[in-house]
Order: C-alpha cells, then sequence, then structure tokens
C-alpha cells in the first residue's frame, strides 16, 4: 500500500514537472512578444479621459505594463483608424466612434470597460427653449462623433430639422468657445470641461445637460476598447492595462478631492495650461467614473446613429466583452 501511494506521489510529480516544462517556453515567448511589440494605447487631452490622464502622468500604466506606449489623439476617428490599422492595440474613444468602428470596420472592435459617464451639455447664448434655437447655428465637435449624434438627434425630437430650422457646424472644441466667446455661434453640444468653459468664459446657459434624456440619467461617455484579435493574442497586456484603469477608477470613486486635481494636473501638462478650479468643479460635478457596460444604453445610442444614417445597421451583438475585466475584478487586487 505504501509503495503504491509513493509511486502515484511520483507520478504526479513527474505530470506537475512535465507541465512546468511545457509552460515554461509559452511564458517565455509572450514576454518575448511583449517586448518584440509593447501595447500601444491611444487616449485624448480630454477631461472625459481621466483614468488615462492620470495613468499615464503618474507613469501607472509604463508601470504595470512594461514597454507600454500612450499615444495622444485629437479625436476619436483618428484613433479608431489606428486601431482598425494595427497601429494600435486599444484605446480610450468615445461610443460614438466605437460603435461605427464596430458597425463599419468588419464587427471586430471590442469594447472591453467603459470609463466615465455622462459629462456632455448644449450650452446657447440666447436661446432659452428648444423654439429659440429656430435659424441659429450650432456647434458639434465632430460629424458623427458621440455629440453630434446626441444633437442631430435631439433637435429631430424638438421638430427642428438640421439644416433648414438650425444649422450645425462641426468645429474643434477650442473653435468652438473661441467663436462662441466672440457671439459668432449660439451654441454647442460638447463634452466636459468644454461645456464648463463656454458657461465661465462665454456667458452661456446650459439648455440640456445629456443626462436628462437618458434612463437613470447616465449614459456612457468614454469606453476603453480594442480589436478581437488583440483580445485573443494580447491578453496578457491587456489585463495589465485593466488592473490600473480598474485601480484609477476606484481611487476617482473612493477619494474624488484627491482624484480631480490629478486630473487637472495631467490635464494641463498635456495641454499647457490647468483649468481654473470653478471650471475644473462645475464640469467634474456631471462626469462619473464607471467600468460596467449598459448594453441597453449602446443599443440607444446605436438606434439614434442608424436613423441619422451613419451607420447601416444597429446590431451589436459581440460589441461588448468584459470577460477581461471580470477576471480583474474577480482577483480584487490593484496593479
Amino acid at each position: 500500500m505504501r509503495g503504491g501511494l509513493l509511486a502515484v506521489g511520483l507520478s504526479v510529480l513527474c505530470v506537475a514537472a512535465a507541465g512546468c516544462k511545457k509552460e515554461q517556453p509559452a511564458v517565455e515567448a509572450a514576454a518575448k512578444q511583449d517586448a518584440a511589440h509593447p501595447l500601444r494605447v491611444g487616449f485624448f487631452p480630454n477631461i472625459t479621459h481621466a483614468q488615462a490622464l492620470v495613468g499615464n502622468d503618474a507613469g501607472a500604466f509604463q508601470q504595470a505594463v512594461p514597454g507600454v506606449e500612450m499615444k495622444m489623439f485629437n479625436a476619436g476617428p483618428a484613433a479608431m483608424e489606428a486601431l482598425t490599422a494595427g497601429s494600435l492595440d486599444a484605446s480610450y474613444v468615445g461610443t460614438g466612434p466605437a460603435i461605427n468602428t464596430f458597425l463599419k470596420g468588419g464587427r471586430e472592435l471590442r469594447i472591453i470597460a467603459v470609463a466615465v459617464d455622462s459629462g456632455a451639455v448644449l450650452v446657447t447664448k440666447t436661446a432659452r427653449t428648444p423654439a429659440q434655437l429656430k435659424g441659429k447655428t450650432l456647434a458639434s465637435p465632430q460629424l458623427g462623433n458621440t455629440q453630434d449624434i446626441a444633437l442631430r438627434h435631439w433637435l429631430g425630437q424638438q421638430g427642428l430639422k438640421v439644416n433648414r430650422d438650425v444649422t450645425v457646424t462641426p468645429l474643434s472644441n477650442p473653435d468652438i468657445l473661441g467663436l462662441f466667446i466672440h457671439g459668432k455661434l449660439e451654441g454647442a453640444w460638447v463634452p466636459e470641461p468644454w461645456g464648463a468653459r463656454m458657461v465661465a468664459e462665454g456667458g452661456g446657459h446650459i439648455l440640456l445637460d445629456e443626462r436628462q434624456v437618458w434612463p437613470q440619467r447616465r449614459f456612457h461617455t468614454t469606453v476603453l476598447v480594442t480589436t478581437r484579435r488583440a483580445l485573443q493574442e494580447r491578453r496578457e497586456p491587456l489585463k495589465k492595462l485593466l488592473r490600473v484603469h480598474v485601480e484609477l477608477t476606484r481611487q476617482w470613486q473612493r477619494e474624488p478631492e484627491t482624484f480631480i486635481p490629478r486630473v487637472n494636473a495631467a490635464f494641463g501638462e498635456v495641454t499647457g495650461k490647468p483649468l481654473a478650479e470653478p471650471i475644473l468643479r462645475d464640469a467634474f460635478s456631471r462626469l462619473e467614473p464607471a467600468m460596467d457596460a449598459m448594453p441597453d444604453q449602446l443599443q440607444q445610442a446605436a438606434e439614434h446613429a442608424r436613423q441619422l444614417q451613419f451607420v447601416p445597421s444597429s446590431d451589436l451583438s459581440d460589441l461588448v466583452d468584459t470577460s477581461l475585466l471580470e477576471e480583474v475584478l474577480r482577483e480584487g487586487q490593484a496593479p
């Protein structure tokens, strides 16, 4: 009997040793691949990309994901072009470009986590009702982007036809602010902090906080995306990236009084000018940290884009894949 147990024990040790030998080359191969092809992550110089700004500025991503390359973009379409072209592995981006890329780019894009909810407003100079917008010119950050779709859909709901009753002009956020201050625009539908700046620096009025048009007053503003292929082949570095994302999101949730100034410092570092304290506080009063996706909300956003003929359908099957995020959350630990 004793001899039998010894034989079994030796057998288990042999199996375990063999397993180690098999796993070791795989681990080494993954390490070599990560070293040869560092994870490339996109983000924008915008406070709605709060986790990316802080994680990059503090070196948290660089420490957790050796060799990671953080690449800054000014708008979603450019980042999504880089992602689909294979020169980017993941990116923080608005839901509009993410949905558009998924539906038009072979359904390869995957949302692996949410970053920020809410934080978009329609600011006007003189109009205090939708009817008073008739004959006026409004702006949005970019044709077909998240705020542009929201504006065009909302105008339709108010019975106002774009470019007949109201002119909608896509402009960059800095140009919107400049023209608004000089009275060249009636208003714009913009993400924060541009809404807060139009109010504080341009004497604007918030005609509509976008939270008012969504169930439970929540909608996704920024999501973290990758591709189906990267999710299969770069799982470990993406997991390390998500660990940092989760930790930064929790810091924002737990300690907003210390996290928000860090966002502003990082914002100032990449733009050359941090926000004034009142504007910062006003802008963040309409932003919320988030991680979990709301499929119904995404579906509704896709349907708005379809109705405006920006996308051919609103079928978002397979768009959201939070399997990696769930693994990280189960670990219950910071990076």
